[in-house]
């Protein structure tokens, strides 16, 4: 069974002893992010602090704050519905297999045709969201003078944010047949009423907002949903296939759908079983100076002209949990949710290109920034297949370095990794050079979302690559001699 809502899922982790409570007075400025920085670096367990206070007015707010309750391989694994006593962090390997099977790669092109493949899939078909009409979420409604997102335990993460953020949320659009969008972009608080919305160009909820625009829309439904179960949280963030939506991703991943229930200022389907929901709308022509804010590059992303996300009402449960993350030098929550998103999407991959056997996103390349393909080589150029490949595949388009080693390397241990590249590449033949979109948080280009690329063939060469000599063997012990040792090394008390 899928976890119901955020809370059920920490009644697990607090039944395994990964939840920590927090009942000392702590500052949601600076001070719980200190505190989480801390604890992420240890691997430490998921934190609820149970008393966050105002410093600075005395005041104590009456939301207790959530945070890094996915903060490791184990409780990321967990949350994704492995099962917590007997599973481990590979058993998503599996799951992927599960989730290929259900998603059709070659679509017919007719909107007909999708349907009708769609429909033909019965846990598809019934994966998908599920609306009610009473929901956990609408307990308590402030709307009017009521709304004041200042009372929200909001985090100012790092010393020279732009001010405080909202930093797990689930933003909802639409496009203009109603269909669903489910993106986390960051909310900076303005205000009691307002925040910017930091959605990039590349992102499908952007796309909604300029279809909005071009119809001549003025007031561009958004709400925002914080603290849903924790498979509808990583859909937000996932590579979704165009075909479906995340509600819909969700609903497969937990074998039963989200229960949706209707905003009750706009259309939109907000998950039932959330913690908080921000209902509101955005002027497509109205922008507003936001940011800087400590990002998962490590560094802060600057301040730019992003839009504003009016509140309008507000609806929570009545003993509603602030759910938060923050970001920065990995490894952090965030890094667990990129290596669940390299291994559900493993198979797509591997239907795509073949010849991948696996690959490795580093938590160092924060996500955009780097890839290793494991990959099993037949033919002169296949690397440099991989690489173009990999970058004309939707979000892996922002990847600056594509690393490819061949079907004996190990892609996850980055010491034979290291060992290939800094001993097999010759730089005149092996580096492939490239530019194209970039991630808009990539502060090293020259162009703001646009710039070079590297590919780096690690692989061994073969003929008609451009290496005429011969390629000496990699050292390896006789297997005699290695098994003889294995018998004695006990006895050797080393």
């Amino acid at each position: 069974m899928a976890f119901r809502d955020l809370r059920e899922y920490m009644t697990l982790l607090e039944q395994r002893g990964q939840l920590k409570r927090i009942s000392a007075p702590v500052d949601p400025r600076l001070e719980i992010c200190e505190i989480t920085d801390r604890v992420s670096k240890q691997v430490g367990p998921g934190l609820l602090f149970e008393n966050p206070v105002n410093r600075e007015t005395g005041e104590t707010y009456a939301t207790p704050v959530a945070i890094n309750l996915m903060g490791s391989f184990d409780r990321m694994a967990w949350a994704l519905g492995v099962d917590a006593a007997t599973g481990t962090w590979r058993d998503l390997d599996a799951k992927a297999k599960q989730l290929m099977e259900l998603l059709p790669l070659d679509m017919p092109a007719s909107m007909k045709g999708k349907l009708d493949v769609l429909m033909g899939l019965k846990d598809l078909a019934t994966a998908g969201a599920k609306e009610v009409k009473r929901a956990p979420v609408q307990e308590v409604v402030l709307r009017g003078d009521g709304v004041d997102l200042t009372k929200l335990p909001v985090l100012t993460t790092w010393p020279e944010d732009g001010g405080p953020f909202i930093t797990l949320p689930l933003v909802v659009t639409s496009n203009l047949k109603g269909r669903p969008n489910v993106g986390m972009y960051r909310l900076q608080v303005f205000d009691r009423n307002t925040t910017g919305l930091h959605i990039h160009e590349h992102h499908d909820g952007a796309k909604n907002l300029r279809a909005w625009k071009e119809s001549g829309a003025t007031r561009v439904p958004v709400s925002v949903a914080l603290g849903a179960d924790p498979v509808t949280i990583f859909s937000a963030t996932a590579p979704v296939p165009p075909m479906i939506d995340e509600y819909l991703f969700s609903g497969i991943l937990r074998g039963e759908p989200v229960e949706v229930v209707k905003c009750l200022t706009n259309d939109l389907m907000v998950p039932a079983n959330a913690e908080i929901v921000l209902e509101g709308w955005c002027d497509p022509d109205e922008t507003r100076w936001e940011g800087p804010f400590g990002d998962h590059t490590g560094y802060y992303s600057l301040a730019d002209y992003f839009p504003v996300f009016h509140v309008e009402a507000i609806t929570m449960r009545r003993d509603a949990i602030y759910p938060a993350t923050i970001v920065g030098r990995p490894p952090m929550e965030d890094c667990y949710l990129a290596k669940a998103t390299e291994r559900i999407f493993l198979p797509v991959v591997r239907a795509m290109m073949p010849e991948v056997i696996d690959y490795d996103l580093p938590l160092e390349g924060v996500f955009h920034n780097c890839a290793i393909f494991q990959i099993k080589k037949e033919f002169p150029g296949q690397a440099f297949r991989v690489m173009n490949f990999a970058w004309s595949m939707g979000q892996m388009m922002f990847t600056k370095y594509v690393i490819v080693v061949d079907e004996d390397v190990d892609c996850h241990d980055y010491s034979q990794v290291a060992w290939r590249c800094f001993n097999n590449v010759d730089p005149s033949r092996d580096i492939l050079i490239s530019k194209g979109p970039l991630d808009r948080l990539d502060h090293s280009s020259n162009f703001e979302s646009f710039g070079y690329k590297m590919g780096i063939d690690a692989t061994r060469p073969i003929a008609n690559e451009g290496h005429e000599r011969e390629w000496p063997d990699a050292l390896e012990m006789d297997s005699e001699v290695k098994a003889r040792v294995d018998a004695m090394w006990t006895e050797l008390g080393l």
